[in-house]
């Protein structure tokens, strides 16, 4: 009984801590963005947001999956259960603080199945890596099945950031970055050889060697077609989210598949700058839609909307859901630990016997 208390106060805390970060998300937005979402809920054709609803959670699952993967091939084991819903309050934490998402995922496998954080914060890094070079064919995708649209956009950002009027010479922008490379690289080798034997340089050293051995895991892939399958699945859930969001409002229904590139190639630049792409998702899908003459700010504030309700409410179920999955499992662990001190105690007992005798 007690211990089903202390599981009700546990959920009952993050279910608190969640509601409360929801409405600090939505105090932080303008009155003129609040509008601008409520305009686009009421245009909304709801029956096209349910299978956006559904892809999104199947990308959540296959990540789940494809993180699965790397773990066991440095061979651990780990539940399909415990890795999806980590992968969710991940998602839940990088809501709110870029990254943190990351090292609560880790601290969760860690404490539920026993992995090193270390190892799988080298699963981690592999897994943003591989999704960067996806994102890069993204955008070569993007530019290559529409080169006339997507190029004079392209063009346009670029003469603003290399023109004539912006104040910063050229050659400024180039040398300095190399400098500030170049100094932090003798910087990092000072520290190094000065503090290698400090406790905070040996856990670097250990996040480095699980950085190492996640590397290593996707060139030792037992299942890399299923990898390379959920990598690819991911990706479409991502663009076909967009393309069968378009239908949900009359504004944006006649947009075709390359629009939908265009907006993921944008859109996931702006998830990356901002937590949760709060204000940032909904103002990039706007400029994607100028480059075809709409000036409609509402499909953005709708697709970041059902994107982050989804998020937050699967991963407040999946933090409640881990919890109680696994108490079981730590009750075991407890029952385990303290049958095995009462035998090293009764086994030290009969020993100080035999000697006395």
């Amino acid at each position: 009984m007690k211990k089903k208390f202390f599981s009700v106060i546990k959920y009952s805390f993050f279910l608190g801590i969640g509601v409360f970060l929801i409405w600090w998300q939505i105090g932080k937005m303008t009155e003129l963005q609040k509008e601008e979402f409520l305009l686009s809920l009421k245009n909304t054709n709801y029956i096209y947001i349910i299978p956006v609803l559904i892809m999104a959670l199947l990308s959540h699952l296959s990540r789940a999956l494809r993180w699965k993967i790397l773990i066991e091939t440095m061979g651990y084991r780990i539940g399909t259960a415990n890795a999806f819903y980590a992968t969710l309050c991940g998602y839940f934490a990088n809501t709110f603080v870029p990254r943190a998402g990351e090292i609560l995922k880790c601290s969760m496998i860690t404490k539920y199945e026993k992995i090193p954080f270390t190892k799988l914060v080298g699963t981690i890094i592999t897994e943003r890596l591989f999704d960067f070079v996806c994102y890069l064919l993204i955008i070569v995708i993007t530019i290559g099945i529409q080169v006339k649209t997507v190029s004079a956009f392209i063009k346009e950002k670029l003469s603003l950031l290399f023109s004539n009027q912006n104040p910063i010479p050229l050659w400024i922008k180039i040398i300095v970055p190399l400098i500030v490379l170049i100094l932090l690289y003798y910087l990092a080798k000072w520290m190094i050889k000065k503090y290698r034997d400090h406790h905070y340089f040996l856990k670097i050293k250990g996040v480095a060697i699980g950085v190492k051995e996640g590397f290593s895991s996707i060139l030792h892939l037992k299942k890399r077609k299923a990898f390379i399958g959920h990598t690819i699945f991911i990706w479409g859930m991502y663009l076909l989210q967009i393309y069968v969001g378009f239908s949900a409002l009359s504004e944006t229904s006649h947009l075709g598949i390359g629009a939908a590139f265009s907006v993921l190639s944008l859109s996931t630049l702006a998830m990356i700058i901002a937590p949760g792409g709060l204000g940032a998702f909904p103002v990039a899908v706007q400029q994607v839609l100028l480059i075809y003459g709409l000036d409609n700010i509402s499909f953005g504030w709708l697709m970041w909307g059902v994107t982050t309700g989804i998020i937050l409410i699967a991963g407040l179920i999946s933090f409640g859901l881990i919890i109680y999955t696994n108490r079981n499992k730590n009750e075991k662990n407890g029952q385990h630990l303290r049958e095995n001190n009462f035998t090293r105690r009764s086994d030290t007992s009969g020993a100080t016997l035999e000697i006395e005798k």
